[in-house]
């Protein structure tokens, strides 16, 4: 639950209120109605008015800025992998914890002693 007065930005317009999206706002109160799908009451500055809005249209600035940086640093070690030709790191970027999950589960999944010959067979034949 967002606290009063905390800067936040309207990322949706669930309800099609015309909100301005993308505009900061403030948490000025919030709607106790058990009724009413909306959870916060924000003020937005640039369009001289005040909003019901429900959780999911609005995000903190921080939040954001933090996605954004680590949008920025993703893109930035994919350039770097790039220009270095370090595939492994690229893969590693683009793959993310997918591959650290598929040695995990393939190291933890018990082989029948056919299935172990088999694939020692095949690495040596290669």
């Amino acid at each position: 639950m967002l606290k009063l007065g905390e800067k936040v930005i309207i990322v949706g317009d669930r309800f099609e209120q015309n909100l301005p999206i993308g505009e900061y706002g403030y948490v000025i109160a919030y709607d106790r109605n058990n009724d009413s799908a909306f959870e916060y009451i924000i003020r937005v500055p640039k369009a001289n008015r005040q909003f019901y809005v429900p959780a999911s249209d609005v995000e903190l600035e921080e939040t954001l800025l933090e996605l954004e940086a680590e949008r920025i640093e993703r893109e930035a070690l994919i350039d770097f992998a790039l220009a270095t030709r370090n595939e492994e790191l690229f893969n590693r970027i683009v793959r993310g914890n997918q591959e650290d999950e598929a040695h995990e589960a393939s190291d933890k999944e018990v082989l029948s002693r056919e299935e172990f010959i088999r694939q020692v067979n095949l690495k040596a034949w290669i």
